[in-house]
């Protein structure tokens, strides 16, 4: 630890030099005795005055949490010589804060003496922290030296996205040939009726309709749709924000991806995840437990970073995005290399839908004609935007701050059966 002088030591030796030099100046043998308990006090210091010796410990009580969480954080300290106060402050990040205990705090410890400081955290904002960068200053009886100094105590601490409850998701225009909980459209071995026709030989005789063939004096056999499972990339654009006060675009594109990934995935689905923005982050399609925390880990590492380079779909790994996938896009939709990249996506053939994550709410209309009227024609232009992608046939849903993200889904659901039925 780095020793520094208290006040207190200037005084002591400023008064003790001026005694002395008083006697000296005025020939007064009194001012030295004046003197001589300051410069006793300030020999004491520095004869017997060490630097003080202790032990800490700090440990959270799991390192996995979610936004709202409450998690324990412990401090254990020993003395190992007497410290007649020591001062304790755990620097905490922005998404951090204190609901049970006190930081900075004071404190006195006495020769093998240990003592135990509890913290209760909330996790108000979702991320990948490190706690325990410890700042401490242990001070002397005297009071005369300050020892300062950072114990790094460092635990790491992953708070995920709270994750909403959907009833319903988006249901892809094709399967894939893996077995899931997916009813396919095509007709195969399965629980779930679809058809009647009738019997061919090879037919097994476990298909056959009893009660139709009666009817008909012919065997008849029933076909089913096949239960398979999907393939699901979830596009995050995090190209651009828009940001008031601590919330922002991206904290809630984070969030809706967070939960769409972990719904698909309870369904025995493959998910994968493409972050395309200042820099490109993709993971395969996959399933299971395993990836879902693959996905949310890389979400934690999310931030938005400035670029100008033009990047288009080119710059995505082809086997990111596998033939019949559904692409569920959570953008702003503010950056125009995301909406290009978006409409290629879909004149490649993919099935995209796009989760607009409405700038409105972050931005407010300043006041004046002009600026009324730039605020009109903003939104005019978001208007053409979203008209832009559903020529192509793409359903671009608004969601905005506050509006549960099974209503956007929902939407979405209904544009594409109104567009089926439409073709038909």
């Amino acid at each position: 630890m780095r020793r520094t002088a208290a006040p207190k030591l200037g005084a002591y030796a400023g008064l003790g030099a001026l005694g002395l030099l008083a006697s000296l100046v005025l020939a007064r043998p009194e001012f030295v005795a004046i003197a001589a308990p300051f410069l006793l006090v300030l020999f004491a210091g520095l004869a017997f005055t060490g630097e003080p010796d202790f032990l800490v410990s700090l440990e959270i009580d799991r390192e996995r949490a979610v936004e709202g969480d409450e998690i324990g954080v412990t401090i254990e300290l020993e003395a190992r010589q007497p410290i007649e106060r020591l001062e304790l402050h755990i620097p905490l990040p922005d998404g951090l804060e204190i609901v049970d205990g006190a930081s900075p705090l004071t404190l006195r410890l006495g020769l093998v003496e240990e003592r135990t400081i509890e913290l209760k955290l909330r996790c108000k904002r979702w991320g990948a922290y490190i706690i325990g960068d410890l700042l401490l200053r242990a001070h002397d009886s005297l009071d005369l030296y300050a020892y300062e100094g950072t114990l790094d105590r460092r635990t790491p601490l992953k708070v995920y996205p709270r994750a909403e409850e959907l009833r319903s998701l988006v249901f892809p225009l094709e399967t894939q040939v893996f077995t899931g909980n997916q009813v396919a459209r095509t007709k195969g071995e399965g629980i779930e009726f679809a058809d009647l026709r009738q019997y061919e030989p090879g037919d097994a005789l476990r298909r056959i309709n009893w009660r139709a063939s009666a009817r008909r004096t012919e065997l008849w056999v029933n076909e089913e749709h096949p239960e398979r499972n999907t393939d699901v990339i979830v596009f995050l654009d995090t190209f651009v924000e828009a940001r008031h006060e601590e919330t922002s675009t991206l904290d809630e594109a984070v969030r809706a991806a967070a939960t769409i990934a972990d719904r698909y995935l309870e369904r025995k689905d493959r998910v994968g995840l493409v972050s395309f923005g200042g820099y490109l982050n993709w993971l395969l399609p996959s399933s299971g437990l395993v990836q879902l925390y693959r996905i949310v880990d890389s979400l934690l590492d999310t931030e938005i970073i400035l670029s100008y380079a033009w990047k288009d779909v080119s710059v995505i790994p082809a086997r990111t995005l596998p033939p019949k996938a559904l692409i569920l896009a959570v953008s702003p939709l503010l950056d125009e290399r995301a909406v290009t990249t978006l409409i290629d996506l879909r004149a490649r053939g993919f099935d995209l839908a796009v989760i607009e994550v409405s700038p409105i709410p972050f931005a407010s209309a300043a006041k004046g004609e002009r600026e009324e009227l730039a605020w009109r024609l903003w939104g005019l232009q978001r208007e053409a935007l979203r008209g832009r992608y559903e020529r192509v046939g793409v359903p671009v849903v608004e969601w905005q701050r506050g509006v549960p993200l099974e209503a956007a889904l929902a939407e979405v659901g209904a544009f594409r059966r109104q567009a089926r039925l439409a073709r038909a």
